[in-house]
């Protein structure tokens, strides 16, 4: 049924259906998330179910794999290298989490408070994106580049230790047991430093400026505004960049394959470096397997009780205001 109207010297023509309501139509919302659902199935479910599927097998990679229940999960249980590797993956949480965003907090209010006001806002657009560049570059030009860096003969770092004076404290960066874990943890917090500034500069142009403004002319200074109205103010982004980049170092692979290959002697194994020369080099493919389920299942985990800390913080908030 078509019902026609004059507005204004116009004809306006209203299409309505049978019971008098205006027609909707009839496509569904739910058909635009079928190319993106259809994705999610297709690259992350099934290899994750087919990959805890050889988990349960015992297998070379070639033939017929052979069921072997839970040996794999057991032997992984008392496994000390993969322990270890999981030590050490802790370790690249504090690279690459924590230390990038307190030092990402810092400068990010730094380069908004004070660089942005008083060298202007391109000043502190150009640092910022200048801090952000390691995480564009590749994770293997990045580690060829620091693996030059900190080659114990001709290296960069101890040529410079050298020409300073102080050549005793050259280091065989990446082939002594005793740092190597700790050099890849100084490159992390490079590549890693970036993501967090940038998140939280973001964070920072939804303060209210009279925030600030309030503050100084009460005589706050430059910590306390930070401890008091910055850090309160942009807590979602801190749950959000904390999570993010645990994740990122529990299953941190190119730099560790890059610089160091694990080692030396499994000094700078990680889980998921430890997963690929199992699965890849030592043919033990079940086990290999099993390996990278447990290491899934613990980011899984991890990420839904960060998602329900960090709903859990903001209900809070929300009833406070309330």
């Amino acid at each position: 049924m078509t019902a026609t109207a004059e507005r204004g010297g116009e004809v306006v023509r209203r299409h309505h259906s049978r019971t008098g309501h205006p027609r909707r139509p009839h496509s569904s919302y739910a058909l635009f998330l079928l190319p993106g659902a259809l994705a999610f199935l297709t690259v992350i479910v099934v290899p994750f179910l087919m990959n805890t599927g050889v988990s349960f097998t015992d297998w070379q990679g070639v033939g017929s794999p052979k069921w072997s229940g839970l040996a794999n999960y057991r032997e992984l249980m008392g496994d000390s290298e993969f322990w270890a590797s999981f030590r050490h993956s802790l370790f690249m949480v504090v690279a690459m989490a924590a230390v990038p965003t307190v030092l990402g907090l810092v400068l990010a209010a730094a380069l908004f408070d004070f660089v942005g006001k008083h060298f202007g806002t391109r000043i502190a657009a150009v640092l910022r994106a200048c801090f952000y560049l390691p995480q564009v570059l590749p994770v293997a030009v990045a580690g060829i580049v620091w693996s030059w860096i900190l080659a114990p003969d001709n290296g960069s770092l101890n040529a410079l230790l050298r020409a300073v004076g102080l050549g005793s404290l050259q280091q065989d960066w990446l082939g002594d047991p005793d740092i190597a874990l700790y050099s890849v943890m100084g490159v992390m917090v490079w590549v890693q430093l970036g993501f967090p500034l940038v998140v939280f500069m973001a964070g920072l142009q939804r303060v209210d400026p009279q925030l600030y403004e309030a503050a100084e002319l009460d005589g706050a200074g430059w910590w306390r505004r930070f401890g008091h109205i910055t850090l309160p103010q942009i807590r979602p982004e801190i749950y959000v960049v904390l999570l993010w980049c645990t994740i990122a170092a529990l299953k941190v692979f190119g730099a560790v394959y890059v610089l160091t290959k694990g080692g030396p002697g499994g000094a700078t194994d990680v889980p998921s470096y430890f997963s690929f020369t199992t699965f890849f080099e030592k043919t033990q493919v079940g086990y290999g397997a099993a390996i990278s389920t447990v290491l899934t299942v613990i980011i899984l985990g991890l990420a839904l009780v960060g998602l329900k800390l960090q709903t859990r913080a903001e209900d809070a908030e929300e009833g406070l205001r309330a």
